[in-house]
């Protein structure tokens, strides 16, 4: 099995690439070692000392490590966790997979529907490709509030990407939108 790797645009974050399918469906967010419980390749990821974040897409795992640790002490290790997990036919996730985006019931239910077509088609995938993903969380007044995940949770160009490039896309295509904020997953 050859796994590559690719950086991401946050320094902290790396992006493994296995060669085969990590989900059928989704993303899986897990930003520390009890929130992977339900997938036994994150909890083997989680068990590289330095490791402080996982998250995977379709063909895809990203790995965020702590500050104090250099990429070049536990890419070793993590590649041996990916390895041995896909080796071991065990499954990556035990269960359903969530859903991409937070549940909206309210007045503004058309415009919801826009602004995550929008994040559907032309956000989400473009951040997959950096290792992260980006999904709705409300929509209230004009602003609309999203979850940054994998790579882009606490990427350093991540107010960038949310003020310059899906702010101006969705004021572009859909007027009641004011405003675009990141929120805490």
């Amino acid at each position: 099995m050859f796994i590559q790797t690719e950086s991401t645009p946050n320094p902290a974050t790396l992006k493994f690439l296995p060669g085969q399918a990590v989900l059928d469906v989704g993303t899986a967010d897990f930003p520390n070692p009890e929130a992977a419980a339900k997938s036994p390749l994150a909890m083997r990821i989680f068990a590289v000392s330095g490791v402080t974040g996982v998250f995977m897409g379709l063909d895809f795992v990203t790995v965020t490590k702590a500050e104090a640790v250099d990429w070049q002490h536990i890419k070793p290790a993590i590649l041996g966790a990916i390895m041995e997990h896909y080796q071991s036919g065990a499954a990556v996730m035990e269960g359903d997979a969530q859903a991409a985006h937070q549940a909206h019931d309210g007045p503004d239910g058309e415009i919801v529907k826009q602004i995550k077509e929008l994040l559907d088609t032309r956000v989400r995938p473009a951040v997959a490709q950096d290792g992260g993903d980006i999904t709705f969380h409300g929509f209230d007044r004009g602003v609309v509030y999203l979850n940054m995940k994998g790579a882009c949770a606490g990427c350093p160009s991540s107010t960038l990407t949310l003020k310059m490039g899906i702010e101006n896309l969705l004021r572009h295509y859909i007027p009641e939108v004011l405003e675009v904020r990141p929120v805490a997953a």
